[in-house]
């Protein structure tokens, strides 16, 4: 299997380096996420140009600039797109100065390209989450405050909620089987930061390995600094290591994610 190697090319026009020209582009910004746990490493074309290569499960390209408009993404196992056998081949239509995040998910029999709208425009000094339940086999869950109120309740797989702003700051949360108190996962000190989006998507399984875990995406607010962008890399993605974003595998029901109510205490 071929090494890990985001290597995101832009194939028309050059990146912009910040959102008011980005605004006003004709292109869209895309990153691409490897959301699919029992899949390989696979390559990803677009119009017939190679993006990605290698991306392995979990990895999160930068944003690329793609023209607006509609375009034929194929998804390979990685070092086949000379076969011409992608595992996906589906349409996707961008529009001018709009930001999205397409994610490889479920599992590799059931491979599906999952589209996500991103907005990076927050509040200043503010903070805004939004989350994803993107693991095949785990039932539905609440994102709660510790002990409180449900923040997102019912969160299934497949399922991407709205973006909630918070002030930025240490959160006390957990994961819950939906419409229960039983809590799966302890998420206190979550930390979020202001004038930063957090997209957070749940993969991995839950009875098997690779286990539930989560990616985390962060992205700097707009105007004052575009998301991270490049000819390849990964987005600034804080994975396993977080410990709001890791899911307790062995403690039965879980999958998911955050926000929640600022420690009483700060």
């Amino acid at each position: 299997m071929k090494k890990l190697a985001m290597m995101a090319i832009v194939f028309v026009f050059a990146l912009m380096g910040n959102a008011a020209l980005a605004a006003e582009s004709k292109d869209a910004m895309v990153r691409i996420v490897h959301a699919s746990p029992d899949a390989p490493a696979v390559d990803v074309t677009v119009d017939g140009k190679t993006v990605v290569e290698g991306a392995e499960f979990k990895a999160a390209t930068d944003f690329m600039a793609v023209p607006a408009g509609d375009h034929k993404v194929e998804i390979y196992a990685a070092g086949t797109v000379e076969e011409g056998k992608p595992v996906i081949s589906t349409d996707l239509t961008v529009e001018a100065g709009k930001m999205y995040t397409a994610a490889a998910i479920n599992t590799l029999d059931n491979l599906e390209l999952q589209v996500l709208n991103d907005d990076t425009m927050v509040s200043e000094r503010k903070s805004k989450i939004r989350v994803g339940h993107f693991s095949p086999d785990a039932p539905a869950v609440d994102v709660a405050v510790k002990d409180g109120d449900v923040l997102f309740p019912g969160a299934e797989f497949k399922g991407v909620t709205e973006y909630m702003e918070v002030d930025p700051g240490s959160y006390d949360l957990e994961v819950r089987a939906a419409d229960s108190m039983d809590s799966v996962l302890d998420l206190a000190g979550t930390e979020l930061k202001e004038n930063m989006t957090y997209t957070i998507l749940a993969v991995g399984f839950l009875e098997k390995d690779p286990a539930l875990d989560a990616i985390v995406l962060e992205d700097p607010m707009m105007p004052a600094g575009m998301p991270k962008t490049g000819m390849g890399g990964t987005s600034e993605t804080a994975q396993s290591t977080a410990p709001w974003a890791i899911f307790a595998a062995a403690a039965g029901l879980g999958a998911l994610i955050i926000y929640g109510k600022k420690k009483s205490a700060q």
